[in-house]
């Protein structure tokens, strides 16, 4: 036996548990292993028909879709980072709202307001764009600080509380932001809170010549996004969802989890290192990772590739240039992927009794 898989007799993917079905993503709706690859298969090749050249971007950005998170794409202007989130969200037949962040938008913009009623004589409330199954935040870095906190509650709690009244957010609910780099004129830096509330952040970098030339021909008349549709319902993503909770966790891999974790706490190049929420997203992360892989049950190998998207955003250095981002880049992918490597894989533990 595996020394990371389930233990003989344990419950497979997409076999019945007996567990109500009524919440988002509860383990009774889970798919097969077959079924779900197909699923998740088929989003990632209708994405790709708007996003050329991109792979692993595309799977980590369905990765953080489907374990529940909310994803950060920061690079310079043009490389298609808007065009990701939007090729995402249309690719789930759900309810999507799009988000302009510009200095001047205000917290009411994104969460709603209450609104006098004269008829009824009270006051009502009228949600804002962030009641939406997938919320897309286009260059999130341009708005204040003020307003960026708007999305804190949201981000973790799935909720919002205005005047008083707290509101539930529709399931699933995630965020996907894009970002200019800190340093460029008109940004402002995301605060430590906010960005601990991302599961994952990417760069789309440039195209290679042989992508960015295929995209002078195939555009020239019209957007590919106009053309795509989507391939999943909301009730099938909510299977998908519940597949990926079921994927099997050794004891071995959450100590393995922990400890590169609690390496960036006392690293002597960080002056902040990864929190707790950041394990629990690396694992839940690594869950989703599996099951894309066709496995029930997660392996070092998916924390290891998870590590630098999940945890280096969430870091700040010791030691940073003149006009240098303290929160991101180079630098502290290369810090983490440096732990992740002198850290010891376990050598695995018993499936579960």
């Amino acid at each position: 036996m595996d020394a990371y898989s389930p233990a003989p007799g344990s419950q497979p993917l997409g076999s019945p548990t007996g567990e109500s079905a009524g919440e988002f993503g509860s383990r009774g709706d889970a798919l097969p292993i077959a079924e779900f690859l197909l699923d998740s298969r088929a989003v990632m090749a209708a994405v790709e028909t708007v996003i050329d050249g991109k792979r692993e971007a595309v799977e980590i950005a369905l990765t953080v879709l489907l374990a529940e998170g909310h994803l950060l794409v920061e690079d310079v202007p043009g490389v298609g980072k808007t065009m990701l989130a939007r090729a995402l969200a249309r690719s789930v037949d759900c309810s999507v709202s799009r988000i302009q962040f510009t200095p001047d938008l205000l917290p009411a913009d994104i969460t709603g307001v209450s609104v006098y009623n004269q008829g009824e004589r009270e006051f009502e409330f009228k949600p804002g764009p962030v009641f939406a199954n997938i919320v897309i935040g286009d260059e999130i870095n341009r708005a204040s600080p003020k307003t960026q906190s708007a999305l804190l509650e949201s981000m973790e709690e799935r909720q919002v509380t205005v005047d008083g009244n707290t509101y539930p957010l529709p399931s699933p609910f995630t965020v996907i932001a894009t970002q200019n780099p800190i340093e460029m004129e008109g940004t402002y830096a995301l605060p430590e809170a906010q960005r601990d509330r991302f599961m994952a952040r990417i760069s789309m970098g440039y195209p290679d010549a042989a992508n960015e030339a295929a995209m002078l021909r195939t555009r020239e008349t019209g957007s590919p996004l106009d053309a795509l549709l989507p391939v999943v319902t909301l009730t099938r993503l909510a299977q998908m969802v519940a597949t990926v909770r079921q994927v099997y966790v050794s004891a071995a891999v959450e100590h393995y989890a922990v400890a590169i974790a609690a390496a960036t706490r006392v690293d002597r190049e960080l002056r902040l290192g990864a929190s707790p929420r950041a394990t629990l997203q690396l694992v839940r992360a690594a869950k989703a990772r599996a099951a894309l892989d066709g496995r029930d049950f997660v392996l070092p190998d998916d924390v290891d590739a998870l590590a630098v998207p999940v945890l280096a955003h969430r870091l700040m250095a010791v030691r940073t240039s003149v006009g240098a981002n303290p929160f991101g880049g180079e630098a502290l992918a290369d810090i983490t992927a440096r732990i992740v490597a002198s850290t010891p894989v376990p050598l695995g533990a018993a499936g579960p009794a």
